[in-house]
């Protein structure tokens, strides 16, 4: 089942049926035991309606929860964010993270700062090394379990964090590098061979197209929702980002204009435009 938050109400589609659910938020749905449970009991008793317009903005998936992230998750990740470290001495820490059983774990964002699908994204106006990061992102409850996916782009300025690795929450954190959508998918644990996909558009054209698949994730998704919530409370959940295995190659970095699109098998498409 896929949860759109739209401005008015929550829409519920599956099956190619849609149904508003007026009294339901996201915030009871993350605070539940059994979030699938309570959407399927307020799916009975909700009101007919169209399915969300995908061509149309559609606010993040997102109410009161933080937005959190793990990093140097994939192999990939490990080589790009040693390459971008090189100079300042410190690569062999990421190198040291990949291996160790405690993951990078960062805050992201509030629920609130997150843009949605086709909302604008943005780069930092003192970075000159930006891209996006394609990732699945765990929806997980006040309980510490997943029940839930949606499509998140992690936008990145690498020349800041690998200058030096205390610049991270600047690299990482900042107004527009937040997006997650369309939706909030509630299914089963999602398979190792479900692929990520990444387009970048420029001027129209295709200026960058990759993939890869969760089977290049090194931890799974539970392991890396129990980290979160060791020693931490999240009274109305919280959304995770599991970290990138698919990044542009050298130094090509992102323009004002140009278009992302993150696919991921089963979850659907989240589209950004670059902003100012």
């Amino acid at each position: 089942m896929r949860l759109y938050r739209l401005p008015d109400s929550l829409i519920a589609v599956t099956h190619d049926r849609a149904v508003r659910l007026p009294r339901l938020t996201l915030d009871a749905v993350f605070a539940a035991d059994d979030p699938a449970a309570m959407v399927g009991a307020a799916w009975k008793n909700g009101e007919p309606c169209a399915p969300p317009d995908l061509s149309q903005p559609i606010p993040a998936p997102v109410e009161s929860q933080e937005v959190w992230a793990a990093g140097v998750t994939y192999f990939r990740s490990r080589v790009a964010r040693m390459e971008e470290s090189e100079q300042a001495g410190a690569s062999r820490f990421y190198d040291m993270v990949y291996e160790a059983d405690r993951p990078e774990l960062f805050f992201k964002a509030t629920g609130p700062r997150a843009r949605g699908h086709r909302q604008p994204v943005r780069i930092r106006a003192d970075a000159t090394w930006n891209v996006p990061e394609p990732e699945l992102v765990l929806a997980v409850n006040a309980e510490g379990r997943v029940f839930g996916y949606t499509i998140g782009n992690d936008m990145s300025s690498r020349d800041i964090e690998g200058e030096n690795l205390l610049y991270l929450p600047q690299a990482k954190v900042y107004r527009g590098s937040c997006a997650v959508g369309p939706c909030l998918t509630i299914c089963p644990p999602m398979s190792a061979e479900t692929g990520i996909h990444l387009t970048i558009l420029r001027g129209g054209e295709v200026a960058f197209e990759g993939s890869t698949s969760l089977a290049q994730l090194k931890r799974t998704p539970q392991e890396l929702a129990d980290w979160l919530f060791r020693e931490n409370e999240f009274p109305l959940g919280a959304l995770l980002f599991t970290g990138t295995g698919l990044v542009p190659p050298g130094q090509w970095t992102l323009a004002i204009g140009d278009v992302v699109r993150i696919r991921i098998d089963g979850l659907g498409e989240l589209e950004n435009a670059v902003g100012e």
